[in-house]
């Protein structure tokens, strides 16, 4: 079952030519082409389903600095910021607040881990406060337990994953930008070796300047280009329970099971990093170069299924510009949720928080969240292709550093200072002898 997502209106007709073309209606592209727009850019963006529709609607809602990688805190900060300010500057609602973040924890190595990020994010400028046990306990009172210590961020937040990239979308539209939906890009064309063009389902859009910010469909799309981009999808699961008198923590992190409230008073259930991989010919493809990161996440990784086939997202195949590509076979990447893993993590959360007894299961669903074998996304321009700028991998993390990826990749787009610095996103990072055009495909 899908999440709910509110919708929005597609752009009357395809525009002819745009000085930006963003290919992906999630929330990294709908923040990358809004940001372009409020440069005076013309700018279209294409989907190939609905805006918002995959793991942009999906995921936690969290917007967060708390326990970052290093390289990913700068934009998670930068990120904060803008979400609040969108909601000001273009009188949409995302449905984000600083409700500030709950972790509670009664294993004194994470509760460590926890302490050593701490004294390195002030370092950044960044203020979380670890917690004590009568802190703790008193935080998490609703849990009716006791803990050993905990964490709160006060300055993070959540958004609502069902309202923000249709938020998003709707202000592109407000300023200009044309938003495309049902409209595959099944390639790029190119003159004297760059971008100049887009090539959709629908027509070609003139441009000097292609964004892909294709999600879990990103490392097949650049295979059509002979561009090597290793990326591996893993199936999460979710389930949301109806709203409940007692108020609970807006969003808690336990080891067992995280819990997030929706704008609309429905609790999103989750349990952290456990997923399913459904193995595919992609998969199979880079392996090798995900094996740390796997064998370091065992005991949280369970063998999938053939969700990852039927999406058609990690093909090895290459497809026709002129004839239906598998992202019109399938719009919307909608992979169903492991029935275990849901039951599992309504019996966690009613454990952890009694209260939830009173609530019925609204929906589950599951995503896919594309990653990188560093958890980093890569983010820069390709040098086999100028003009056509990658924006993918984001490891479960661009939903809330969503504002700062797109800012970023419309300054790189513009030739504007950069709000963060861009090189520790560079692509070429991968592999630099795989990376540019690839003969032994």
């Amino acid at each position: 079952m899908s999440p709910p997502l509110y919708h929005i209106q597609t752009s009357p007709t395809l525009p002819a030519s745009a000085d930006v073309v963003v290919i992906g209606g999630g929330i990294i592209g709908v923040f990358t082409a809004y940001y372009l727009a409020r440069r005076g850019v013309s700018v279209a963006l294409v989907e190939k389903g609905r805006i918002g529709a995959e793991q942009s609607s999906r995921n936690w809602g969290w917007c967060r600095q708390q326990n970052r990688d290093a390289r990913e805190l700068p934009l998670a900060s930068k990120s904060l910021d803008l979400w609040e300010r969108f909601g000001a500057e273009s009188g949409e609602d995302t449905g984000f607040h600083r409700c500030g973040l709950l972790y509670l924890s009664n294993d004194e190595a994470e509760l460590s881990r926890w302490s050593s990020w701490r004294d390195f994010a002030k370092t950044a400028g960044v203020t979380t406060y670890m917690l004590d046990s009568q802190q703790a306990a008193q935080r998490g009172q609703a849990t009716g337990r006791a803990w050993k210590g905990g964490v709160f961020s006060p300055s993070d937040g959540t958004a609502d994953p069902g309202k923000a990239a249709p938020a998003v979308a709707a202000a592109l539209i407000k300023l200009g930008g044309s938003v495309q939906q049902d409209c595959a890009a099944r390639g790029i064309e190119t003159e004297g070796g760059r971008v100049s063009g887009v090539i959709t389902e629908a027509g070609v859009i003139r441009t000097r300047t292609a964004v892909l910010a294709g999600g879990a469909w990103a490392s097949s799309f650049c295979r059509q280009l002979g561009i090597r981009f290793p990326q591996a999808s893993i199936r999460q699961s979710i389930l949301s329970v109806s709203p409940v008198e007692r108020p609970l923590p807006d969003a808690l992190y336990t080891t067992g099971v995280s819990v997030t409230r929706r704008s609309d008073g429905r609790y999103a259930l989750a349990i952290s990093g456990r997923a399913r991989v459904d193995v595919t010919p992609q998969f199979m493809r880079f392996a090798p170069q995900f094996v740390p990161m796997f064998a370091k996440r065992w005991r949280s990784l369970l063998p999938g299924g053939l969700e990852g086939i039927r999406g058609g997202h990690e093909t090895l195949k290459r497809w026709r510009l002129d004839a239906p590509t598998p992202m019109e076979r399938v719009r919307i990447l909608d992979p169903k949720p492991d029935p275990a893993t849901v039951r599992e993590t309504h019996r966690r959360a009613l454990e952890l928080l009694p209260e939830l007894r009173e609530a019925r299961i609204t929906d589950a669903w599951a995503g896919f969240v594309d990653s990188t074998p560093d958890g980093v996304p890569g983010i820069g321009e390709l040098p086999s292709i100028p003009g056509f700028i990658l924006a993918a991998g984001f490891s479960g993390h661009g939903f809330g550093i969503g504002p700062g990826a797109g800012h970023l990749i419309a300054d790189l787009a513009t030739g504007a200072e950069p709000i963060v610095d861009p090189l520790p996103y560079r692509p070429e990072r991968f592999s630099d002898s795989a990376w540019g055009k690839v003969a032994d495909f």
